[in-house]
């Protein structure tokens, strides 16, 4: 089994200048923990909803909300992203796609072509979802 057999391929990216009020709009609204960051469609960077947890005020939208909680919303996508994400191709076989999520201790990757555009992306639940176990 390759990538291409597993992967999802519509991938919603955003763009390196997106803030990221509307990231995480995406992200909430699809059920997303990662989404890919692009430049004139090119793979340049991934976010993570951890990344977003980690960097967001959890005061937004409370009570206690101040102006220096907004600020952390007026960043854009290439200032919050992990930058060169590691990326596999549409015939890379699976058991090295599942030795890079062990090794590196990520839980997706971004497929991409040739010329570095987004063709896929392959989370840890579709390993599972698409796992076949012998006895």
């Amino acid at each position: 089994m390759k990538a291409k057999d597993i992967m999802v391929q519509k991938v919603i990216c955003v763009d390196m200048d997106e803030r990221l009020p509307q990231v995480r709009h995406i992200m909430e609204t699809n059920g997303f923990h990662h989404l890919p960051v692009t430049d004139n469609g090119k793979l340049v960077g991934i976010i993570s909803d951890r990344d977003l947890l980690r960097l967001i005020s959890p005061f937004i939208d409370s009570v206690s909300e101040q102006a220096r909680d907004l600020d952390t919303l007026n960043r854009a996508a290439h200032q919050v992203m992990t930058r060169q994400p590691i990326t596999v191709k549409a015939e890379t076989p699976v058991e090295e796609i599942v030795a890079w999520l062990k090794r590196v201790d990520i839980s997706c990757l971004p497929v991409t072509d040739d010329e570095g555009y987004v063709i896929g992306i392959i989370s840890w639940r579709d390993l599972v979802s698409h796992a076949t176990y012998k006895d």
